[in-house]
Order: C-alpha cells, then sequence, then structure tokens
C-alpha cells in the first residue's frame, strides 16, 4: 500500500501477514485455481482400461513426475523433509529419496521403511528423525542404537532419552496452544490436541534437557493438516518467540507441514513464494540474535503425494435406491478411509471400459461393497450421504477417485476380510512397476492359529 507521499508501507493483517504478501496471494491463489476431470482415459500418459486390466482392482496408481512436481516446489527450503505417513510405500520412498528429499518416522517401523529404502541413520542434517509424542519401548531401543535424532513431544520423552543417551541432541516439537486443519480431527495444535509440548513448559523442558546434558538444537510447530496461509503463518511468530527463550543452541528450525493440496475446482494453491519469505525472514531475526546460521525445513506429507494418486476401482452394480441412484464399486473405505473419518471430498472420474468419451451427466451416489452403511465416497463430514454429477457408467465400467496418494493405502484396512489393494508407481520415465502385490487370502490370515 502507499502512503500519502507514494512509499509503500507495511499494514499488519489478520494472522501477521503483511499487506503486500495478502495481495500477492489473492492474486497467485485465483490464477492457481485447479481443473478436474470427470471423464478420464490415462493416468501419466498409461490408459486407465490398460491399468486395470493389468494389476485388476481396487489399484492405487501413483505419478512419479506429479510427485517431483511437488518436490520441486519446495526447493527453495534448505531441507525437504518427507513425512511419510502419508504414503510409505518403499517404491515412493525411493523416488522422494532420490530427489534429496529427507524423511521423518513417526514409529518403529516408519525408521525401517526409511532403512529400506536405503536412507542411512545420521548425517547433517540427519536424513531421519523421529518425531512422536511418546516412545514405545521399540521405538526408543531402536533410536538410541541408530543414533537417530529425536523430534520430542513430551517432555517425558525427553527424560526417557536422556537416561539412555545423554550428552546428544534432541528437537523439540511445540504446541502453540492453537491449531488449525481440513477437519478438527486434522488440527494438531491447541489445548484439544495431544500433539507437542505446551508452550509454557518450555523452561520445564529446558531444566530437563540440561540434567541429561541434552541440546535442544531444533525446533519444530506443526498446527494441522489442511489448513492456509494465514494461518501456517501464525506459526512464525510463535517459534521465534519460543526459539529466542530457548535461546542460541537451536541451529535449525522447522515449518512443520500442512500445505493445503486442491481437491475441488474451487480449490486453490498456497503461494510457497509467500510462505517461505515469512519463514525466511524469521530465520533471518534468529540468525542475526544467535550470530550463527540457522537451517530452515519443511516436513510436507500430504502435499508431496496426494494429487499424484488415484485409486482405480471397478464399478460392480448400478441400483436405484427411492430418488437415488448408486454406484457401488469393489473399493471402499478399507481402502481409503478419508470419506468416512473426515468427510473429506475426491475428486472423481469415469473410465468408460469400451472407451467412450461421451457421456451423459447423471447424480450419483457412490459407495463401495462392505458391510457397513459408512461405506460411502460421496459423504460429507458427519456421515451425511450426498451425490455427485458423474457420466452415466454401467457395470465394468471403472471409477477413479482423485488425489487419493495421501493417507490411502497408509491408512487401509482389512475390515470385511478384504486384501490390501495393490499399489502401482508411475516411474518419471513412464513405466508402470507394481510397487505392491495384492494381499492373498494366504497374506490375511497369516499369523492367526486355532488352539489345538
Amino acid at each position: 500500500m502507499l502512503n500519502g507521499a507514494g512509499r509503500r508501507f507495511w499494514v499488519a493483517r489478520p494472522f501477521g501477514i503483511p499487506l503486500h504478501f495478502e495481495e500477492k496471494r489473492r492474486k497467485n491463489m485465483t490464477a492457481a485455481s485447479h481443473e478436474f476431470m470427470d471423464i478420464r482415459q490415462e493416468i501419466a500418459g498409461i490408459p486407465v482400461v490398460e491399468l486395470a486390466r493389468q494389476f485388476g482392482t481396487p489399484t492405487f496408481v501413483y505419478d512419479g513426475r506429479l510427485i517431483q512436481r511437488r518436490i520441486n516446489d519446495l526447493r527453495v527450503f534448505d531441507t525437504i523433509r518427507y513425512a511419510q505417513k502419508a504414503n510409505s510405500n518403499l517404491a515412493v520412498l525411493d523416488l522422494v529419496r532420490r530427489e534429496g528429499v529427507l524423511v521423518d518416522a513417526v514409529s518403529a517401523g516408519e525408521v525401517g521403511r526409511a532403512k529400506a529404502a536405503g536412507y542411512v541413520p545420521g548425517g547433517e542434517p540427519p536424513a531421519i528423525v523421529y518425531t512422536a509424542d511418546i516412545f514405545d519401548r521399540e521405538a526408543l531401543d531402536l533410536v538410541v542404537a541408530e543414533g537417530i535424532h529425536v523430534n520430542c513431544g513430551s517432555p517425558d520423552m525427553i527424560a526417557q532419552y536422556g537416561e539412555r543417551a545423554p550428552g546428544g541432541e534432541i528437537t523439540l516439537r511445540i504446541n502453540p496452544g492453537f491449531g488449525h486443519g481440513h477437519s478438527q480431527k486434522t488440527n494438531t495444535g491447541g489445548e484439544q490436541s495431544k500433539h507437542g509440548i505446551w508452550h509454557d513448559q518450555v523452561a520445564e523442558c529446558l531444566a530437563l534437557a540440561s540434567r541429561y546434558d541434552l541440546k535442544i538444537a531444533g525446533l519444530h510447530m506443526h498446527i494441522g493438516s489442511g489448513t492456509d496461509l494465514e494461518h501456517l503463518s501464525q506459526v512464525c511468530g510463535a517459534l521465534e518467540r519460543v526459539a529466542l527463550e530457548i535461546g542460541a543452541t537451536i541451529k535449525a528450525i522447522s515449518a512443520g507441514g500442512g500445505l493445503p493440496t486442491p481437491y475441488r475446482v474451487s480449490d486453490v494453491r498456497v503461494d510457497i513464494d509467500a510462505y517461505f519469505q515469512l519463514w525466511n525472514a524469521t530465520r533471518s531475526r534468529l540468525q542475526d540474535a544467535f550470530g550463527h546460521a540457522v537451517h530452515l525445513e519443511i516436513e510436507p506429507g500430504r502435499y508431496l503425494v496426494a494429487e499424484s494418486g488415484y485409486l482405480v476401482a471397478e464399478i460392480r452394480a448400478v441400483k436405484r435406491m427411492g430418488g437415488n441412484t448408486f454406484y457401488l464399486l469393489d473399493a471402499g473405505f478399507n481402502n481409503l478411509a478419508r470419506p468416512i473419518l473426515y468427510g473429506a471430498y475426491h475428486p472423481m472420474s469415469i473410465a468408460a471400459a469400451d472407451g467412450a468419451t461421451t457421456l451423459e451427466r447423471q447424480a450419483v451416489v457412490v459407495g463401495g461393497p462392505l458391510c457397513e452403511s459408512g461405506d460411502i465416497f460421496t459423504q460429507s463430514d458427519g456421515g451425511f450421504v450426498g451425490s455427485r454429477e458423474l457420466p452415466r457408467a454401467k457395470v465394468g465400467d471403472y471409477l477413479v477417485i482423485e488425489c487419493a496418494g495421501a493417507y490411502g493405502f497408509a491408512m487401509g484396512s482389512n475390515y470385511n476380510s478384504k486384501p490390501l489393494a495393490a499399489e502401482v508407481l508411475i516411474t518419471p520415465s513412464g513405466t508402470p512397476h507394481l510397487a505392491r502385490r495384492r494381499q492373498s487370502f494366504d497374506d490375511l490370515i497369516r499369523g492367526e492359529s486355532i488352539p489345538g
């Protein structure tokens, strides 16, 4: 904005965004509106029908080139650290590792996955960071034995780690007292969230760290998944205040994750440049205060992989129930739980088995095969069943649930004794690779036994 003398001045916006950032954000977000097709013939250049016939259904298909594109969006940050809980398939982990992305793990199993994908513990910055609110016994043993850097989300973690590995470095995950996400269930800040160390417990944590000769070398905040730039920007000031309280031992700060992903035509992309500038300004002030360089990380999960993923399912029944028409698929919430958990919206498209591309539209309810009334993909938060305008389809056609690369397979289950789906990565060179075979019946009952 210009004052009477024709000079630019900053006006504080809600959530602390300078006016020129806000103006730029609105301009960029309008230009970045997303488009989705309701008829889909191919995924990453491979015909949907061909993928379905080769690998069966339901199958998750991931576009490796799109993952690369999202990584490139974030290269302005010093380090990109992938929150693998979004999608921990080894082929995906290997792809992001080859792109220079480091990894976050929230369990001993995720540490094992990272190592299996080629990550080596250690390094500066550390290749693998263990982030959690507790240590189960297996995880504590593992991080101590492997020398894995830990991001402590509770004072008890500091004490438990200090008893086993005194004299090391740790990061603290701080709950700033506020949070925001696309659903209350994905809100990871505030007093109703279990995540992080409460912001007024920093002095207690400093005393604990001192008792075990631990150096607090990093600081991390994450307020929720699917939030927006306004709420994300609040984290900068909150983290800066805590960092100044801790002092010059801080050598790395993490912006966390939570970057939104477009699922609807009306959704818009976050302005990464504006977001980085906010964090870079915070980092610069801390460097001035501490007299040394401060490393700036970002920790995306969904942002890197959501748009790359497609759940390809076959329509197995088309039925009328009063005024509703249902498309019933061979995929259910055992494959993609986000709609039943959060009322999450996913774009959908039809791939006709005969290749037809001129189809009339009709309002349909899309559901799965499970013996559960909530097995509906077109529901809103609270379980209210809705419909979607989709092309007319018949049994044997394919329905593709899009933007399903994050928290899809990773949250899958064997409910109704359904096997876990297959996963296919279309490599950046355009080759479909079976990244995980579909479970067999023997896989389903492996480990079970009947008493003699």
